[in-house]
């Protein structure tokens, strides 16, 4: 959700506090609009990032509730590129959407973000993400660190205009941040 760390799919580099570079996409034009949208299903925190440490950001279509994101509207080339550099790929290949298109979810690989997700459609066009294949109770939850938490932090004030108090209650009490980081370590993070 947030803009500047989203540009370095875009154009490449390394975000501050980030241990990975991205090579960036074929098309490094900015998405034509943004818009703050909310997807049935519930954020959670797993694994180990290798680009953070601490637990990775992923999203359960099936885990009852709302996830405030941000959707971008970008060309199917740069979805490609960006679902590749999350995957661990090199950019430039294309992605057949079709599946994923025709029955909502498209499992790419068995590893971490490559499952495709299209819970719907805005404005006549599909929303895609990518996540893990699992549902989020079949995985051990790991909490975020903190440099990534106030990345997602600042997504969802810039995209949802969202105060301080209500971002750190929503971060405090996803599964894997719950227990691990209070509203006021969070308040006081971003």
């Amino acid at each position: 959700m947030h803009l500047a760390r989203f540009r370095y799919y875009l154009s490449g580099g390394r975000p501050p506090g980030g241990r990975r570079t991205y090579p960036g996409c074929r098309d490094t034009r900015p998405p034509e609009r943004t818009r703050p949208v909310t997807l049935p299903g519930q954020l959670y925190f797993a694994l180990e990032s290798r680009a953070w440490t601490g637990g990775m950001a992923f999203y359960d279509p099936n885990g009852g509730g709302g996830t405030p994101a941000r959707a971008y509207l970008l060309t199917a080339e740069q979805f490609a590129d960006i679902a590749a550099q999350e995957m661990c790929r090199e950019p430039g290949a294309e992605l057949d959407l079709a599946p994923v298109l025709a029955s909502g979810r498209a499992e790419m690989g068995p590893g971490r973000y490559e499952t495709l997700v299209c819970p719907g459609h805005l404005d006549a066009h599909p929303v895609l993400t990518f996540t893990a294949p699992w549902h989020m109770h079949e995985v051990r939850w790991n909490a975020p660190n903190s440099t990534y938490l106030r990345h997602i932090g600042s997504g969802l004030n810039e995209a949802h205009a969202w105060p301080g108090a209500r971002i750190a209650q929503y971060l405090a009490t996803r599964p894997g941040t719950a227990g691990h980081w209070t509203a006021t370590a969070v308040t006081t993070l971003l």
